[in-house]
């Protein structure tokens, strides 16, 4: 858990060349989303060992609020460690500490509320999810642990997480939630297959919940290690009412965590209308989406590994290094997706029966995994386009981009395709929407950069 020093902190920030930084940020980062992925695969792929599409329908219908988790993540997490960077970049090491400690009591409160909420409206809840007679009781177990119990250790990991990373320490915010995510690999076979707990996605729900705990003890002890020796602060002495503080976080927090609330409407809509042709439909379309996660968390890492060093230099007018940053990470998380697309293009029958032996949910889920792999490359660029406004304090540009997403294209997408191609239409939804928003990303990035005065740069890079 060694710390690094203020020194080694601006090397990183100021002068290392450009490869080497993106990639001492986005590789830890990258891991940790990867290993994210494959803990949230372990579920669907232990509980579809049971051989029954109910309880993987189960685990598909409680995603979307899983998801509104990220709504919170990203409020807290990514608008505080958005302004913590750019602070660091402006020596306000103040301001540093008081938005880490305000962002994460916060985190907090809000992520014990919505734990809450969820349990005394539960049954509605579970109606507009699309859970029906069969797959009621199911999704309810699953959820007791995952949201009622684990609401506050699942997002407060993922905000400390940010924080963390915010200030250069890439590898120990990804030890921490690669820990919980490995533990909850080891738990899933215990407690849902037969030979252990037998509670089917119950089990499921309790594993990730363990897991959960185990990386929120993992940031407590390192914030405690490192005091004295980092700016990341949840100590209570710290925990001022700051308006200018709070608005801040909130004018990155709130655009990010719109974006992931209209994701949670998009998936819900898109489990109704696949819920209509049945549980082995549900199931397909779970197994598809979740082996679809893989490149998209990739580009994701990338685009949240970059964030610290685009806000870092943005603060402090950095900005043809800045712009190097992007598009280094640029290159390489489009050459990453293309290859994901070509993997399952390809590989779509095999990766769906690595999940379930069920003739029916293989050929749905073959169709379904070839359509949304079209979308990879694009996505790609969205998400750097989404990192780096709200790295750079942007966050009208990323509303606009997440009610863009969703509401203007996704959705009706989704409406109009089904219509024309029932159910199949449905996984190319995001196709259309990802190729008009990759044509906008490139546009506004461009101007973006346009802007910026290099002129102005206060810090030179050194040549590579």
């Amino acid at each position: 858990m060694a710390a690094m020093t203020e020194q080694q902190k601006v090397e990183l920030f100021e002068r290392t060349p450009i490869p080497n930084a993106v990639m001492t940020m986005a590789l830890p980062t990258v891991a940790s989303s990867l290993v994210m992925v494959l803990y949230s695969l372990a579920d669907t792929y232990f509980v579809g060992m049971l051989n029954d599409p109910v309880a993987t329908a189960a685990v598909t219908l409680a995603s979307p609020v899983l998801l509104a988790f990220n709504a919170l993540n990203n409020l807290f997490g990514v608008g505080s460690s958005s302004l913590m960077s750019r602070s660091l970049g402006s020596k306000d090491y103040d301001t540093v500490r008081r938005t880490s400690a305000l962002g994460f009591y916060c985190a907090l409160f809000c992520s014990l509320l919505l734990s809450v909420g969820c349990t005394v409206l539960k049954t509605p809840l579970l109606n507009l999810l699309g859970a029906d007679t069969d797959t009621w009781l199911a999704t309810s177990n699953y959820m007791l642990w995952t949201v009622t119990c684990g609401a506050a250790p699942a997002i407060l990991n993922v905000v400390l997480a940010n924080m963390v990373r915010s200030e250069g320490a890439a590898v120990n915010a990804s030890i921490g939630t690669m820990s919980g995510c490995l533990l909850n690999i080891v738990l899933d076979p215990i407690f849902i297959l037969p030979w252990g707990l037998n509670m089917g996605a119950a089990g499921a729900g309790l594993a990730t919940f363990l897991s959960n705990c185990v990386a929120c003890l993992y940031f407590f002890v390192l914030l405690f290690v490192r005091r004295g020796k980092t700016f990341v602060s949840i100590s209570p002495r710290d925990l001022q009412w700051n308006r200018r503080i709070f608005l801040q976080i909130c004018s990155v927090g709130i655009p990010a965590a719109i974006q992931n609330l209209l994701n949670v409407t998009g998936m819900t809509v898109l489990n109704n209308f696949t819920a209509v042709f049945g549980a082995d439909a549900v199931s397909a379309m779970g197994i598809a989406h979740k082996i679809a996660m893989v490149p998209m968390y990739v580009a994701m890492g990338v685009s949240q590994g970059i964030m610290p060093l685009v806000s870092y230099n943005y603060a402090s007018k950095g900005y043809r290094r800045m712009k190097q940053v992007v598009l280094f990470a640029g290159g390489i998380s489009l050459a990453l997706m293309v290859l994901g697309t070509g993997v399952c293009l390809l590989g779509s029958g095999p990766l769906i029966s690595l999940f379930m032996e069920n003739e029916s949910v293989v050929a749905y889920g073959k169709v379904f995994l070839r359509g949304m792999s079209l979308a990879m490359p694009f996505l790609g660029l969205d998400f750097l386009a989404v990192g780096v406004f709200q790295a750079c304090g942007m966050g009208r540009n990323a509303l606009v981009f997440a009610i863009l997403r969703k509401v203007v294209l996704e959705i009706p997408a989704l409406i109009i395709l089904n219509r024309l191609w029932p159910l199949y239409g449905l996984a190319y939804a995001q196709l259309v929407a990802e190729v008009v928003l990759a044509v906008a990303a490139v546009v506004m990035l461009g101007r973006i950069f346009h802007s910026l005065q290099e002129s102005d740069e206060t810090v030179k890079e050194p040549s590579a």
